[in-house]
C-alpha cells in the first residue's frame, strides 16, 4: 500500500526531485501506518488481495462481457414491436460464503441489464428478470463460479 501511495504522490506532483521523493516516502509510510491503525488494514490482507488479483481481473472482464451481451438482448426486446417482456421473479441460494461475495454477486446481477436483485440476505437471493430466459441458470452463472474461486 505504501508503494501505491508513493506512486500516486509522484504522479500527482508531476516531477521527480529529491525533495518530492523524500516527502513522498515519509507521507506514504505515515499514511499506511494510519490506515493500519484506524481501518485495521494489514499486510496479510494485501497479500490475500494480490493472490486473488488474476481472479478479480477475470471477474471484471466477465462482468463487462455479460453486461454487453445482456444489453443486446434487452435492446431486442425494447426495439422489436412484437417482442413482449415476460417478467419473472426467481429465488435461489448462491452457496457463497461471506457477505462480501454475496453483495458482489447481488450488484453484478443488478448491473446486468434485464435483471435486478430485489432482495439479498446472506446467500438467499430474490431476482427480477425481464424474461424467463434471463433468469435461467442464474444460481450457477459465471458470476457464481468465479466468486467461488476467491480465497
Amino acid at each position: 500500500m505504501a508503494i501505491l501511495f508513493f506512486l500516486l504522490w509522484i504522479i500527482f506532483n508531476g516531477r521527480v526531485t529529491s525533495e518530492i521523493v523524500l516527502f513522498g516516502i515519509a507521507i506514504s509510510v505515515l499514511l499506511t501506518l494510519f490506515i493500519c491503525k484506524v481501518f485495521g488494514y494489514s499486510l496479510q490482507k494485501e497479500m490475500k488481495l494480490l493472490k486473488n488479483l488474476p481472479i478479480i481481473a477475470l471477474y471484471c472482464a466477465n462482468l463487462i462481457v455479460e453486461i454487453i451481451k445482456a444489453s443486446f438482448s434487452v435492446m431486442k426486446v425494447a426495439f422489436d414491436p412484437h417482442a413482449r417482456p415476460e417478467p419473472v421473479v426467481v429465488e435461489f441460494r448462491s452457496g457463497l460464503e461471506g457477505d462480501l461475495m454475496n453483495v458482489i454477486l447481488a450488484n453484478s446481477i443488478t448491473l446486468t441489464p434485464g435483471t435486478i436483485t430485489i432482495f439479498q440476505e446472506k446467500d438467499h437471493f430474490v431476482v427480477h428478470a425481464l424474461k424467463e430466459e434471463y433468469a435461467e441458470g442464474i444460481e450457477s452463472s459465471s458470476f457464481v463460479t468465479l466468486l467461488r474461486r476467491f480465497k
